[in-house]
């Protein structure tokens, strides 16, 4: 049950910011009452762009959260800048409620689509930039393809699943907990078709609060492998073989409905791209410890791909 927790939500609680880089032109951009990011951008006359969209939960722009301090997105951005890509990264808007002490508990999944398309839209109307491709981490992945259709010049899946999210879910249950598949899935049923319900075990509660099961209700419509058909564009899929939330077989489910996307899986990468020689518990671990370097193979995947 643990996995699935973090899988979905990481934790609704309060967040840690990082300081921005400086040794790059760096520029804060507010692009509506939702959304804040920062731009890095290299010393290159109109360069490619790309746009990161984190994962799951309270996440800002750098990839972390309160106990969940990787710098993944701040460490990502830095390295392609190195690289000459122009990046962006921004706040998900519970960010900014969370810091006006002003949580919308009415968020949708959709209003995170919502969101990166306004990014997108945003930078299209500079005309400052070659080509812009969007990068979606974890939950992003999904946030990313769809926002990425008929809008963006390519789209790159960081650990992103291949199923739809109930499909996930139930996996995980049979995997961790059989004796609540049952249960699972016929609450996941009843989410599925836009409604709500009480009637789930005490030991679900924590993955089925009524309070969330709305957004959970519009994620799942999504399915992952049908949206990633509907782009026009390159397309790179990256996976790890260390990641303990989204298996390599996701990776492998996307390549599958994109049959002319590139797919790398990255030997001991786990799902904060960074790699790890150890077990489980080191694994679990580094989601804590910004020190760690991302995977050399993904930094040189993305600028060959990019570039």
């Amino acid at each position: 049950m643990k996995n699935i927790i973090v899988l979905l939500f990481l934790g609704f609680s309060v967040f840690g910011i990082s300081q921005a880089p400086t040794n790059f032109k760096v520029k804060e951009i507010i692009i509506n009452k939702h959304i804040d990011g920062t731009l890095l951008s290299p010393e290159t006359a109109k360069p490619n762009l790309a746009i990161l969209i984190a994962g799951s939960g309270p996440t800002d722009r750098d990839g972390n959260q309160n106990f969940l301090m990787s710098d993944v997105l701040k460490k990502l951005a830095i390295n392609l800048t190195k690289k000459g890509i122009a990046t962006f990264r921004y706040d998900k808007r519970i960010v900014k409620q969370i810091r006006k002490g002003n949580i919308d508990k009415t968020i949708s999944f959709d209003d995170f689509i919502i969101d990166a398309i306004s990014v997108i839209d945003y930078f299209k109307k500079t005309k400052l930039y070659n080509k812009i491709y969007v990068i979606g981490h974890s939950q992003g992945s999904l946030v990313g393809m769809l926002a990425a259709k008929d809008k963006a010049d390519g789209f790159i899946s960081l650990a992103g699943a291949g199923q739809s999210i109930d499909a996930v879910i139930s996996e995980q249950i049979e995997k961790t907990a059989p004796m609540f598949s049952k249960d699972a899935k016929r609450v996941l049923s009843v989410l599925k078709e836009g409604k709500i319900t009480t009637d789930f075990p005490n030991a679900l509660s924590s993955l089925f609060n009524v309070e969330v099961q709305p957004f959970m209700s519009n994620w799942m419509q999504y399915n992952p492998q049908e949206e990633i058909k509907k782009l026009k564009m390159p397309i790179l899929i990256i996976n790890g073989t260390k990641d303990l939330q989204v298996s390599s077989t996701e990776a492998e489910l996307l390549k599958t409905s994109a049959p002319k996307s590139s797919l790398v899986i990255i030997d001991k990468m786990n799902h904060i791209l960074v790699p790890i020689e150890g077990e489980d518990l080191e694994n679990s671990k580094s989601y804590n410890e910004a020190y760690r370097k991302l995977s050399p193979e993904l930094i040189k995947a993305i600028t060959a791909f990019i570039n």
